[in-house]
């Protein structure tokens, strides 16, 4: 029975960043970290003002008291606002990612690869029906020479 050696944990973390899981990781966080700009200038130049004429554009102030009274720092305050605020503002950015990037590149890559099948399934009708005439042409030049028909 042979002892199967355990990789050392430098051997394991060489493997690890030789995988291309790695590099494609590094290159989302950058490329999301430049994308979470865009996303934010949409939210705060379009969405927030659209929502702030329908409400308010700061829900922090709004809050319930717990105890008898909440004066400057006793009693027990729920900031029910700010947690409003930042499900709203979460929504809203989820929204603007799906709607605007997500779902178009969707129907892009959809279209792309619809494109790719239809090429390939119209080659492999051509190749079909090519290899197809070639067996008629095959079969009637030796049933021509079968019959009597040699024009030597």
């Amino acid at each position: 029975m042979s002892e199967k050696k355990e990789p050392s944990i430098w051997e394991g973390f060489k493997a690890f960043l030789m995988r291309g899981n790695v590099v494609d990781l590094a290159v989302a966080v950058v490329i999301g970290a430049a994308f979470t700009n865009i996303v934010n200038a949409v939210v705060k130049g379009i969405i927030n003002p659209l929502v702030g004429a329908i409400g308010t554009k700061n829900l922090d102030h709004y809050s319930s008291c717990l105890s008898s009274s909440c004066k400057g720092e006793q009693g027990i305050t729920i900031l029910w606002g700010s947690v409003l605020g930042a499900t709203l503002s979460f929504v809203i950015t989820a929204a603007v990612v799906y709607f605007l990037m997500v779902l178009p590149m969707a129907k892009y890559l959809a279209r792309v690869e619809a494109r790719r099948k239809g090429k390939e399934g119209a080659h492999e009708v051509i190749e079909v029906t090519e290899l197809e005439v070639l067996k008629e042409i095959r079969d009637a030049l030796v049933a021509q020479r079968g019959s009597g028909h040699d024009e030597r």
